[in-house]
């Protein structure tokens, strides 16, 4: 069976890792690999740790720079043949999600990513759905306008992480993006997109909480598209986020998504 590596960063996540944990505890696929890379927090994050991650196999607490150092940290301990990301915030919201990715691993050896789709929910009331992130496959002109796979449904074979390198934290709220450019347009790995929700994810966080960081973000992303010579009329590009934006909001009042906590709809 194919070992799943599966890493968790976090930091004063004491209100949200709860809902982490249980949904990890809850996962059908055997062969996980579970690690928490905890920033240091000053809160009860790693009491509850303890108490709640009965799949932890590794949980460190230690100042870092921020959450892809925390990422970059995981990589570096992580052993599984497939590793992949869910963090303190966000939780799976069905049990064989993690069954459903590795199935699609082991029926493609040549396969390098998998990825799905994610619900943004309410931070506090996590049945209220705000949006609906609905994958594409990560073709170059999807790249250009700016999509990138949802990264908590997002899961790579070591391998591909050995060739594309780690996170770069010289972007502080777009490292994800970059990596993700990295991958599916400089290497252009293969990957299969499934249409199944997969994860709830809380709205706000570092990237979606004000409008100066979202500018920040966009920022950040047009200047990956530019480190890597992927150019798009700058219009253009928000233009597709925006709508994009506005699309997923629409879908969210019809879309029926599973929620093992039991709060969805």
């Amino acid at each position: 069976m194919t070992k799943l590596s599966l890493i968790t960063a976090s930091y004063n996540s004491a209100r949200t890792i709860a809902d982490t944990l249980r949904s990890v505890n809850a996962q059908t696929y055997p062969d996980l690999e579970y690690l928490v890379v905890d920033g240091g927090s000053k809160d009860e994050t790693m009491e509850i740790v303890a108490r709640e991650g009965e799949r932890v196999t590794s949980a460190v607490s230690e100042p870092d720079k921020g959450i892809y150092d925390a990422y970059n940290k995981g990589l570096s301990r992580a052993t599984g043949d497939v590793i992949g990301f869910i963090n303190s915030d966000d939780y799976y919201c069905t049990p064989d999600a993690l069954a459903e990715v590795m199935a699609a691993f082991d029926a493609d050896p040549e396969l390098e990513a998998v990825h799905g789709d994610l619900v943004y929910v309410d931070p506090v009331d996590t049945s209220k759905i705000e949006r609906h992130w609905k994958g594409r496959p990560s073709t170059v002109e999807n790249l250009r306008r700016g999509f990138i796979p949802a990264h908590p449904t997002l899961f790579l074979r070591r391998s591909a992480y050995d060739r594309i390198g780690q996170f770069d934290t010289t972007y502080r709220l777009a490292a994800d993006y970059d990596f993700m450019l990295r991958a599916f347009y400089v290497h252009r790995i293969k990957s299969l997109y499934i249409p199944s929700i997969w994860v709830r994810m809380r709205s706000g966080g570092a990237t979606g909480g004000t409008t100066a960081s979202i500018i920040k973000q966009n920022d950040e992303i047009r200047a990956s598209q530019a480190a890597h010579g992927l150019n798009y009329p700058k219009a253009l590009f928000f233009a597709h986020k925006v709508l994009d934006r506005s699309v997923q909001r629409a879908r969210a009042p019809f879309v029926k998504a599973p929620d093992i906590a039991g709060n969805g709809k």
